[in-house]
């Protein structure tokens, strides 16, 4: 199930992600014995624009022997350019290693993970994502002691206390913010 189709430049920019990808996937001593044969064949696609927290989605369906089999790998749109182009080879990297069979996020997968040789890259998706919450904000919870902002799309309404100092968070609009 495809939610959204990658339009041509989109697809010329993850076909060139991918080629990337396996190329440093085989040299990867870890790797010598796994067959790149279903990651040259497996669909690429975007996810939603309006996504915020995820970057990446390896989506399985259930074939009629009841297997699971890869669908397609989605990543975001917004990392389909040369500002985050360090950043989006490690989370397709991160996808294929589900495909190659490693489903679950746990010590051994994150072993794995940790084997990208760009580590810098690897490390921006905590900008990528507030990046993607900035853009989306239409408000930021502010804290009046320590001056911390949260961008949000919804009024927290006093409800939300900062997480540095325990202050009550004030809405503010984003149009107000200098």
């Amino acid at each position: 199930m495809r939610l959204v189709k990658p339009n041509s430049r989109q697809l010329t920019f993850l076909n060139g992600l991918r080629q990337d990808v396996l190329e440093h996937m085989a040299l990867m001593p870890f790797l010598h014995s796994a067959d790149f044969t279903a990651l040259g064949m497996t669909s690429l696609g975007v996810l939603r624009s309006n996504a915020t927290q995820r970057h990446g989605v390896t989506r399985w369906t259930v074939d009629t022997s009841g297997d699971l089999v890869v669908d397609v790998v989605d990543l975001h749109p917004g990392l389909l350019n040369d500002k985050w182009r360090d950043y989006a080879l490690f989370v397709m990297y991160h996808e294929f290693l589900h495909v190659l069979g490693h489903r679950a996020h746990d010590a051994p997968f994150r072993t794995m993970e940790a084997q990208w040789p760009d580590q810098i890259g690897a490390s921006r998706g905590k900008a990528f994502t507030h990046e993607r919450r900035l853009m989306r904000a239409k408000w930021h919870w502010v804290c009046p002691t320590c001056e911390l902002r949260f961008p949000r799309q919804r009024r927290g309404s006093g409800r939300y206390l900062c997480r540095t100092c325990r202050s009550v968070l004030l809405d503010v609009p984003v149009q107000d913010i200098q």
